[in-house]
């Protein structure tokens, strides 16, 4: 169950807060929870995603995986090794390509996992057990939406 504190709408004015919420995110994350990481170009998902890497410890191997469908970091959590993947489907045309990858079996086990542009193919949200959209609101600003 999602700590309820991190459930709702947050407003961010910058990319330091936004990295901040998402750390706060991540602290209740647990292998096996799979997150699908919502916003439009631009509007703050490699932050968030930067934040969440800093939490496990692996920040320093985060990379956009714009140009490549799937990223995976290692790091901690709570003194344990942790698995990270990082998806982005923006390229992706269909599922049957998301089937010729593997994506169903990299989403099963004790990973954490995090997709972005996830909700490009609605058939998979049952996969999903958080949902973050970042809304631009302003030049700066982000209102950043946990369910």
């Amino acid at each position: 169950m999602m700590d309820d504190a991190m459930r709702g709408e947050f407003l961010s004015r910058s990319a330091d807060e936004t990295r901040e919420f998402a750390r706060r995110f991540a602290i209740g994350l647990k292998p096996g929870d799979v997150v699908c990481l919502i916003g439009t170009l631009g509007a703050g998902k490699t932050e968030f995603m930067r934040g969440i890497t800093e939490t496990f410890g692996c920040v320093a191997q985060l990379s956009s995986p714009t140009f490549s469908l799937m990223n995976i970091y290692e790091g901690e959590m709570r003194g344990r090794p942790v698995e990270l993947h990082h998806f982005d489907l923006y390229r992706l045309e269909s599922e049957k390509e998301l089937d010729g990858a593997g994506f169903d079996d990299y989403l099963s086990g004790s990973f954490l996992s995090v997709v972005e542009w996830g909700e490009r193919f609605p058939s998979l949200a049952w996969r999903y057990t958080r949902r973050v959209e970042l809304l631009i609101t302003g030049d700066e600003q982000r209102k950043i939406v946990i369910s």
